[in-house]
């Protein structure tokens, strides 16, 4: 009778992020959440950025390390020029090099153009935009000495399609896709990947504020009849951090199929 060997599997299979840092802006809730457990769960230490909500941003943390990963909370606004070249400095005091920069911070101010205040698109433009060029222009100088980087920025089919009410919204994920393809063209010599995701309707707490008929509606354009979950997004971000190497200036569309 032949002996059954059983083979255990290598630790690195399932830990392809062993050894590597990955700051995630915004990931104290919704898809930035998601995403940080991801990365943590693949053997990243994990740089948890918010602004104001410790204790979502704890329980994130808290979470990570009972799974056994590694990972750290800072608190800057990275719509502020100087905070985030801090938030970029103190994840590199702590850590000593960031390997994965995910810029995922965003917020919205909804309001057709002709009721949106000057306030109103400028607070989202220095979030969602402005943001990812602070954050970005302050890490590549390791990542360039380094010789290795991967950046995802998080964009939105809102940023191709438009979408009623977001003109702010719209133009600050445009200017992400737009950004990225520069991005990549820049760095690859340094092999430096820089790619886009960009989520549909998902469930986070920025969905659960539209009034149930509403949503209703949304869902009837969506192919796939639901909203995406955060986890499927931070699942395409992996991808891209994991398996990317010769992927760089595209963009992966998580969306259900609202927009093709």
């Amino acid at each position: 009778m032949a002996t059954e060997v059983l083979i255990e599997p290598k630790l690195s299979f399932h830990r392809p992020l062993e050894h590597k840092v990955a700051l995630i802006t915004g990931s104290s809730r919704g898809i930035g959440r998601a995403i940080a457990k991801e990365l943590a769960e693949r053997g990243a230490s994990v740089a948890i950025n918010y602004r104001n909500n410790f204790s979502c941003a704890e329980e994130v943390r808290n979470s990570i390390r009972e799974n056994g990963g590694e990972c750290e909370l800072f608190q800057h606004d990275i719509s502020d020029r100087l905070q985030a070249r801090a938030l970029v400095r103190d994840v590199l005091d702590r850590y000593q090099h960031v390997d994965i920069l995910v810029n995922n911070a965003g917020i919205t101010r909804d309001k057709s153009i002709r009721k949106m205040t000057d306030e109103d698109w400028a607070e989202v433009i220095e979030t969602n935009l402005n943001g990812v060029f602070y954050c970005t222009s302050a890490v590549l100088p390791n990542m360039i000495e380094q010789k290795y980087g991967r950046v995802v920025n998080i964009a939105s089919f809102v940023g191709q399609a438009g979408n009623f009410g977001q003109a702010n919204y719209a133009a600050s994920k445009g200017g992400i896709i737009a950004m990225t393809k520069v991005l990549a063209l820049e760095l690859a010599r340094y092999n430096i990947t820089a790619n886009v995701i960009s989520p549909g309707f998902t469930e986070t707490d920025m969905l659960a504020g539209v009034p149930p008929n509403v949503q209703d509606q949304i869902k009837a354009r969506i192919p796939m009849g639901r909203f995406g979950l955060p986890e499927e997004t931070a699942k395409a971000v992996a991808f891209l951090v994991c398996d990317g190497d010769y992927i760089t200036g595209q963009q992966i569309n998580v969306n259900g199929g609202i927009y093709m």
